[in-house]
C-alpha cells in the first residue's frame, strides 16, 4: 500500500468518523428521550463488549474452535465477577490465570 493509499484512508476515516458524530449531534432531543432509545443505549455498548470478548477469547481454525488459556483467565474473571470483585481485581485475576495457564502449558 502507498503513501498517499494510506493518507487518504486516514482522511476519509476521519471524515467519516466526524459525520457519524455531527449526525449524532443532530438528532433531536425528544428521539433521545424516548425510554426504548435509552435502553438501546445503555444495552448495545455491554453487547458489542461482550462480542469482542469472545472473538478475542475463542477461536477457530477451520471448523474446530480453538480454546487455549484465555478461556481460563475469561472463565476466571467470570468467577471473580459472580464473587463481586472490584473490576480492577477482576482484570487481574484475569491476567494471573491466564499468564499461569500459559506458563505451565
Amino acid at each position: 500500500m502507498s503513501t498517499a493509499t494510506t493518507w487518504t484512508a486516514i482522511g476519509a476515516t476521519a471524515l467519516g468518523c466526524y459525520g457519524v458524530k455531527l449526525l449524532g449531534l443532530s438528532v433531536p432531543a425528544a428521539l433521545l428521550d424516548r425510554p426504548l432509545v435509552t435502553r438501546l443505549a445503555a444495552l448495545v455498548p455491554v453487547a458489542l463488549l461482550a462480542a469482542l470478548t469472545a472473538l478475542q477469547t475463542f477461536s477457530a481454525e477451520g471448523h474446530r474452535l480453538t480454546v487455549d488459556a484465555r478461556a481460563a483467565g475469561l472463565a476466571a474473571a467470570a468467577a471473580a465477577l459472580l464473587l463481586r470483585a472490584p473490576f480492577l481485581v477482576i482484570v487481574a485475576v484475569a491476567v494471573l490465570v491466564t499468564a499461569g495457564v500459559r506458563a505451565v502449558g
